[in-house]
């Protein structure tokens, strides 16, 4: 069977010793992954692309920092871009947003047509990749140094945005494609699953957004290697912990891609930025 660690019985059950097990991504969901998303809100698919693959974006991803950090962008579309330093001292981009639009490597990606299989997930005829919407592809880059600007993010969820926005909170996924390994002594992302599922107050009250970071009994942490796919619900509580070491062993990049719902909501080089934006951009540094 293609999955590591389910139980023959079908069930899924999460512990410290087998926390969850790790799946494979093809043109169609299985049963069983649908049955796990479902019941904890997060999957993770191993090898979704290649190591190849890993090091072409990166190479891509450090020309277009480049070019922002010469010609002093402070946003995109609205969305404030996290400048940093890193470990020679040279100033880098800790988080895109769009970056698929400055990139035809990255704009190529969502085009894989796996991609479209994770739409069952949501179930909705409407259902999309927000190229334009939201953040687009997102591309994040956490590193421990003395001038870091981006080392952790506290506790919340993805759909604050629609709260707002003043609108009905409506399906989202949060597609993760890593390019570093993560395991869980290096910091790196952590959920608290069946939480999409727990109602309106929960979503909003179960902890103080950004604010805080206090691990949670319940939360897993993802181990994750170059070239692997997650998934989170937008409901699901998460956060990403700081790692506890300097320097390049405390490097994580990853790229997120909104699937999304609901109307056609563009952003353009006319948006402003949310004011979760700007709030939490003073509460995720060290």
């Amino acid at each position: 069977m293609e999955v590591n660690g389910v139980a023959k019985n079908g069930k899924h059950a999460l512990t410290s010793k087998n926390p969850y097990p790790e799946f494979t991504l093809g043109e169609s969901l299985t049963k069983d992954q649908i049955e796990f998303f479902e019941k904890n809100g997060f999957i993770h698919f191993k090898n979704f692309i290649s190591k190849e693959m890993v090091e072409i974006l990166l190479r891509d991803a450090e020309k277009i920092q480049d070019e922002w950090v010469s010609q002093g962008y402070k946003m995109i579309n609205g969305v404030p871009i996290k400048y940093g330093t890193d470990i020679t001292g040279k100033t880098i981009v800790q988080r895109f947003a769009f970056l698929n639009q400055h990139s035809t490597v990255f704009a190529d990606l969502l085009k894989d047509t796996r991609l479209k299989a994770l739409f069952s997930l949501i179930g909705t005829e409407d259902c999309r990749i927000g190229e334009t919407e939201k953040d687009g592809l997102v591309f994040n880059h956490y590193i421990n140094t003395e001038e870091s600007n981006y080392t952790q993010l506290g506790w919340h969820t993805d759909a604050l945005r629609d709260v707002f926005q003043g609108q009905k909170i409506l399906p989202m996924l949060n597609v993760g494609i890593h390019m570093d390994t993560s395991t869980t002594d290096n910091g790196g992302l952590r959920l608290i699953p069946g939480t999409h599922n727990q109602g309106l107050r929960t979503l909003l009250f179960k902890k103080f957004y950004f604010i805080s970071h206090k691990p949670d009994k319940s939360e897993i942490g993802l181990n994750v290697e170059p070239g692997d796919l997650t998934v989170h619900d937008g409901r699901l509580w998460h956060r990403v912990a700081r790692s506890p070491f300097i320097g390049e062993k405390s490097r994580r990049r990853v790229m997120y891609i909104p699937i999304i719902t609901g109307k056609f909501k563009p952003r353009t080089e006319n948006s402003k930025p949310l004011f979760y934006q700007r709030f939490a951009g003073l509460l995720t540094n060290k």
